[in-house]
């Protein structure tokens, strides 16, 4: 039975998600688990273990998915709490007074403004763009990250020769860097000796070797394994041979390379015969008979160290590397017996390969299914393969794998030596040795029971200085009877001796170099400046990288990444086409930001909306409505409720089947409020003679409208259309909507809202769910105009009663401005702002400045929220309303921390959740509005100009504080909460700017 939970936006690293797979994979009661991000590539995981499932096939790349398959329908009860455990324990890594990560190129860049290296390690199939990012902005790349196209790795190391940079990578396991150890690496003495490597282990076997035979390293440069293939042409290679021999302080360049392609190989040979310093370059696979020129080539990693070290020592290079080693105490094998070789490193197993082909006259190297040799029942395989990693943590990491196959060889009859690699270091098991030595005993004793002889012969890669200690982890092996040498191919050798096979290497001689030098280009300013500085780097993914950097002298900023736009992939390469218009874009939405700041929004009249709204005015009944166009239809019941109470309002019907007759008869004519400069709340039902505050913004000449605010309890907005209902829209009609008509046609220029609104945020308003400090500030400004009215004394009082028993007056006022200020906004500007949100209970419509009157929608989500006694979400109805205007200008939701009081009542939590709420409205948003400053926010303005870029690039959305309307008509309303703002409004938004600009955007 397959368990599905979903972590909405919990973006977590790969390799620490599959040791907790391993940590829940022990579980007794589960038969299998998988818990991974739900990118693309996951999926397909799940789907070939069979796990794949509804839930899992609809999370988005920033989602994380736990996925069991156990027997035990309460199995969830325990992993849960395991995995909760399991991630707060990354979290609180680092101390209480760890600095905080950045999440954005932008952050990370400014918290450390003279980075010149980005360090990957994020899932390949993002890795391109970002990494293409970080070289536009002049930053190295050293990439951990592998799978990435063979035509991206071209591009980028193209892209990075043209700007002076090194891409490093992919794939490119380890470094070090102005003797700084990064990535999965060593700690190795600094030194002489420079090395160029486009193998991740073989730099490793090399270095250490180099390290514990007293000698040093100042650079290794990994290149990635594909550097030298044909469609790459080594220009990583190249470029870092030029840097080497501009280097002062290195003095041996060492080269290390996968099999080349011919070509590559000869046009790297040519540069390395070119330079002045004295080079030694194995091409694995090669056995070189002779050295060339000047250019030393070594058989093996370990003669290629031996090498390096003479050469840095200034002594004579020997014919010969090939030291004795002893014995072992033990009698030969039969013939019969042979050596399984089990490798975490790759260059580590080809070489086994290659020594045991070459000694014994096998066929050679393949690449098939993990094994890199398998002939005459000799196999060395590569747990590093992708075929044993996808999904699962690296061999150096997790022993699991290896556990497995020792198991397994140990019950081969003609299995008589394993020979396997211990890789330590930083990044690496923290006691690979131990981990191993019960599974070796184990198989040792099944061997033992069935009359065999089982050998195990190790080779350890590392240094003293590493967090394992290298002396100490080979004392473990020796202790536990494992045959330890100090070398790969030392340790092959003892394998074979076993076999009573001794190994042997033809001495070599100099000879001439006969083909062309070339002219060394110069070296890149920027490369020379990594070269001779400590590395300064944005560590972008597993955050484990940064513990070498720092310990040994480096500067480290942590980039949490996750993948852009919920790893759409479609909306990533729009994103990453609109960088290069990055300079107009930002002068275009610069003249909205300045509209909308500079809005001077004045609350002039009350009027019946027939007087200002044309369309109101015609013979055709027509009724206005919230959000984007939307027919009776469609409508949910609380905006039908709402058109029937208008009806009745405007006498087009005496009774509620009358009413809905000329509505179903579409006698009624339906437009978006927001199409004729209103705006209305929940429903948003407006008809003519309901009364309209009238806002003019002074900066444009631009002015909007909005109906009068009902009060509490039953009302039209809800979807309600009682009688008490209708009786009170006629008070508004007949006694409010004039009384402050008079009240404001005595003033000399209406109420300037910019100055209410700006005293009102202060005393704790947010101006959606929290108006009563603005509606209190309103009363002030209107009551002593009412009192000196000639009308009845009981009017005076019903209107300044109701206007005081109204706490959530002035959001009417206060939709009616949003609305004047970005439709003044709208007017001759382009860009990606959002200068509308409105939802009308199934669409939610979002515009924005480029493309004008269009909407761009999405299905609405249900508000979450506190429910009235009697009432649960189940009663509630989906999101209603132009009332996300506030929102739009950037109160609302966007400035809860403006009203803390209110996160409880919409069911958001207390002070710290309205503060981080609003703090994450402003990851999307261009900049701060000074003209409404917020005390509890240090003061600083509210948020202002939501960028379509920044919503769909973090997938955070414009939270929305609303009422909740009862789902049926009538019942008015049950509750109030928050809602998000459907993301694919915003991504059908951004989609449509794209084509604005002429990208193609498929």
């Amino acid at each position: 039975m397959l368990n599905t939970v979903i972590l909405k936006n919990n973006y977590q690293d790969s390799i620490n998600l599959m040791l907790l797979t391993n940590k829940i994979n022990e579980f007794e009661n589960v038969t299998m688990s998988q818990i991974m991000m739900g990118t693309d590539a996951n999926k397909d995981i799940l789907r070939n273990t069979n796990l794949l499932t509804t839930e899992a096939e609809a999370a988005s790349a920033n989602d994380l998915m736990i996925v069991v398959d156990s027997e035990d329908a309460n199995v969830m009860e325990e992993v849960l709490p395991a995995v909760d455990e399991f991630l707060s324990d990354l979290s609180s890594k680092g101390g209480s007074e760890a600095k905080a990560a950045s999440t954005s190129w932008a952050e990370a860049l400014d918290a450390l403004p003279d980075a010149n290296v980005a360090l990957f390690s994020i899932p390949g199939e993002y890795g391109a763009p970002e990494m293409e990012k970080a070289l536009k902005n002049d930053l190295h790349v050293f990439s951990f990250t592998d799978n990435i196209a063979i035509e991206d790795e071209v591009h980028l190391k193209k892209l990075a020769h043209e700007k002076g940079l090194l891409m490093m990578g992919p794939d490119c396991g380890t470094g070090i860097i102005s003797s700084i150890p990064v990535a999965f690496t060593n700690v190795v003495s600094p030194g002489n000796i420079g090395v160029v490597g486009a193998s991740g282990t073989g730099i490793q076997e090399v270095t250490t070797i180099i390290d514990r035979l007293g000698g040093g390293v100042v650079h290794a440069i990994g290149t990635g394994g594909r550097d030298l293939s044909d469609k790459v042409g080594a220009i990583t290679m190249k470029d870092a041979i030029v840097a080497l021999e501009n280097h002062e302080p290195t003095d041996v360049v060492c080269v290390i390379s996968k099999p080349p392609a011919k070509e590559v190989r000869d046009e790297v040979v040519q540069l390395l015969q070119s330079i002045s310093k004295p080079v030694v370059a194995i091409f694995l696979g090669e056995k070189p008979t002779a050295h060339e020129g000047k250019v030393y080539l070594a058989h093996t990693l370990e003669e290629t160290a031996r090498i390096a070290i003479d050469l840095a020592n200034e002594e004579a290079v020997k014919a010969n590397y090939l030291e004795p080693i002893d014995k072992p105490d033990a009698p030969v094998l039969p013939s019969d017996k042979v050596v399984k070789g089990l490798y975490s490193g790759g260059t580590l197993a080809s070489e086994a390969g290659m020594l045991i082909s070459e000694a014994l006259g096998l066929e050679g190297l393949v690449k098939k299914e993990g094994f890199v040799l398998k002939s005459h029942g000799y196999e060395v395989m590569d747990l590093g393969d992708d075929i044993y990693t996808q999904g699962k943590p690296h061999p150096m990491i997790d022993p699991e794998v290896r556990i497995n196959k020792i198991r397994e060889y140990a019950t081969d009859k003609d299995t008589g030596i394993i020979l396997f690699d211990v890789v330590i270091g930083y990044g690496a098991h923290a006691d690979m040795a131990s981990a191993l030595l019960p599974a070796i005993e184990e198989a040792r004793q099944t061997a033992k029971a069935d009359g065999r002889e089982l050998h195990f012969v190790a080779t350890v890669c590392g240094t003293t200085k590493d967090p394992q200690n290298y002396h100490e982890t080979v004392k473990r092996l020796k202790d536990a009877g494992v045959f330890v040498e100090d070398s790969n191919a030392k340790a092959v050798r003892l394998a074979l001796l076993l076999k009573g096979i001794e190994f042997t290497e033809e001495d070599k001689t100099v000879v001439a170099y006969e083909g062309e030098t070339v002219e060394v280009p110069a070296a890149s300013e920027k490369v020379m400046e990594l070269l001779t500085t400590k590395p300064r780097i944005i560590n972008v993914g597993l955050q484990s990288f940064n513990e070498s950097i720092v310990e040994y002298g480096g500067q480290s900023e942590q980039f949490n990444w996750r993948p852009r736009a919920n790893g759409n992939k479609k909306m990533i390469r729009i994103l990453d086409a609109l960088e290069d218009h990055e300079e107009q874009i930002a002068a275009d939405n610069q003249k909205v930001i300045d509209k909308i700041q500079n809005a001077q929004p004045f609350l002039v009249d009350v009027v019946p909306a027939k007087t200002v709204i044309p369309e109101l005015n015609e013979e055709q009944k027509t009724l206005l409505h919230a959000g984007p166009p939307i027919e009776w239809a469609n409508m949910t019941k609380p905006m039908q409720g709402a058109c029937i109470g208008a009806a009745l309002f405007e006498g087009w019907a005496t009774t509620e089947e009358e009413a809905l007759q000329l509505l179903e008869n579409d006698e009624v004519r339906f437009i978006p409020c927001h199409h004729v400069q209103a705006v209305g709340p929940m429903g948003g039902i407006s008809s003519a003679n309901m009364p309209m505050s009238v806002v003019e913004n002074r900066a444009e000449g631009n002015r909007a409208f909005c109906i009068l605010n009902e009060g509490i309890g039953k009302v039209l907005r809800f979807g309600a259309y009682s009688q008490e209902v209708v009786d009170r829209l006629t008070w508004i009609q007949d006694v409010l909507g004039p009384t402050l008509s008079k009240a404001l046609q005595s003033t000399e220029e209406g109420v300037n809202l910019n100055v209410l609104m700006a005293r009102s945020i202060t005393m704790g308003d947010e101006f959606h769910q929290r108006n009563i400090a603005a509606s209190l500030n309103f009363l002030k400004e209107m009551a002593p105009l009412i009192t000196t009215l000639d009308i009845s004394e009981n009017e005076k009082y019903e209107v300044i009663k109701f206007l005081s028993d109204t706490d959530q007056f002035f959001l009417n006022i206060m939709m009616a401005a949003g609305k004047a200020i970005v439709d003044g906004a709208r007017q001759g500007t382009k860009g990606t702002v959002v200068t509308t949100m409105a939802r009308n209970g199934v669409d939610f419509g979002v515009r924005i400045a480029e493309t004008g009157d269009t909407w761009h929608i999405a299905p609405v989500n249900t508000p979450k929220g506190l429910y009235f006694t009697g009432f649960s979400e189940e009663d509630g109805n989906p999101d209603i309303g132009d009332s996300a205007i506030t929102e739009t200008v950037g109160v609302g939701g966007m400035a809860m921390v403006a009203a803390p009081g209110v996160t409880r009542f919409v069911g958001a939590g207390g002070f710290q959740d309205a503060l981080d709420i609003s703090n994450e409205m402003a990851k999307i948003c261009i900049t701060h509005n000074p003209t409404f400053t917020i005390p509890t926010w240090d003061f600083k303005g509210t948020c202002l100009g939501i960028d379509i870029r920044k919503v769909v690039e973090t997938g955070i959305t414009p939270l929305i504080n609303t009422g909740i309307a009862h789902k049926e008509a009538g019942r008015g309303q049950v509750g109030a909460g928050t809602v998000r703002a459907p993301l694919g409004c915003f991504e059908n938004a951004l989609e449509a700017y794209a084509k604005e600009l002429g990208i193609d955007v498929e």
